[in-house]
């Protein structure tokens, strides 16, 4: 598997150069500093879930174009061979399977948060985004649009990801989830 933050740096220079940005606009739009785009596009820096958030908002591409190389026609995942995104002190883990495609406008992941772990989306994703949780194991509580969500194992919930938004496990035992991100067809992949 190839190291992410490599990847990164090849799809955020590609998205960039495709849509003819200088580093000062892309921070601009990104709210990211030039010297940290810089850096990520050499890959000398790898990203916080936040940072990619933010640069992929900015840019007007999914998450998921940031951080996958194109694939094939047909993809097993296997879950060994997927890299997880870790936040919250690796208590917050997020396993990229699907990502955003030109002809389908939305990316799945699978989640798995510790007891006690949290993660909030303080760079809310594009406008008209929409997110698709279902919980597969543990108790998830949501918190969106100043309204909190309790939701256990088999559970399911759809609601605007253009807002901030966060996670938490506030249960005993370990949330495992599956999320699917729906992007407006204003998206491009990238």
């Amino acid at each position: 598997m190839q190291d992410l933050s490599l990847v990164i740096a090849a799809n955020l220079k590609r998205i960039r150069e495709e849509k003819k940005l200088s580093l000062d606009k892309a921070s601009e739009l990104t709210k990211v500093s030039k010297s940290m785009l810089g850096q990520i596009e050499r890959g000398e820096s790898n990203p916080t879930i936040n940072t990619i958030w933010r640069i992929a908002s900015g840019l007007k591409v999914s998450f998921t174009s940031l951080i996958h190389l194109p694939q094939a026609d047909a993809v097993i995942v296997r879950r060994a061979e997927v890299e997880p995104l870790i936040e919250d002190g690796g208590r917050y883990r997020v396993y990229p399977v699907f990502p955003y495609e030109d002809g389908r406008r939305f990316e799945l992941y699978l989640v798995e948060i510790d007891q006690g772990g949290c993660y909030h989306s303080t760079h809310p994703h594009v406008d008209g985004s929409k997110e698709f949780i279902t919980v597969m194991a543990g108790e998830l509580t949501l918190l969106t649009n100043g309204q909190t969500y309790t939701l256990q194992q088999g559970d399911s919930i759809c609601f605007r990801a253009d807002k901030p938004h966060a996670y938490k496990n506030t249960g005993r035992e370990l949330i495992r989830l599956s999320m699917a991100i729906d992007y407006p067809a204003t998206v491009a992949a990238g």
